[in-house]
């Protein structure tokens, strides 16, 4: 199980299992976050503790999701879809940037074009690591 929570602790995640490769996003908030995401589904290996704020991106008519921060210290936990998936699952992801880097260091990124084709890109064979320091 990893674990990750704000700065001032009074919000944080789990993640049970493998968090397999996480996901370096370039869209307009991913970007200006920093933030390194690994998915799974609300109620399922994501649980998130403590209160939280969330933003919904305003002036658009199809927001797909919502990123939930702390009300106290501002660090972003998660997003959350705001459509349940064909399934009735909830698609979710933790910020990896906010677990202990020793335990999350060596884990593979990838790549996904957010910003214009909403496409993966080729994996280059970094990690954490490699963006993180």
């Amino acid at each position: 199980m990893l674990t990750g929570s704000c700065h001032c602790g009074k919000a944080s995640w789990t993640l049970q299992g493998d968090p397999g490769s996480i996901t370096a996003c370039n869209c307009t908030l991913c970007r200006r976050y920093g933030t390194l995401w690994a998915y799974d589904y609300e109620g399922e290996r994501i649980a998130l503790t403590g209160q939280t704020a969330s933003y919904t991106r305003s002036g658009r008519e199809t927001s797909s999701l919502e990123i939930l921060f702390c009300p106290s210290c501002a660090c972003v936990l998660s997003w959350r879809g705001l459509r349940l998936q064909k399934d009735g699952r909830r698609r979710m992801a933790v910020n990896m940037r906010l677990a202990p880097p020793e335990l999350v260091a060596d884990l593979p990124i990838d790549h996904f074009d957010g910003l214009e084709t909403f496409k993966d890109l080729p994996s280059d064979g970094r990690c954490v690591r490699d963006l993180w320091f």
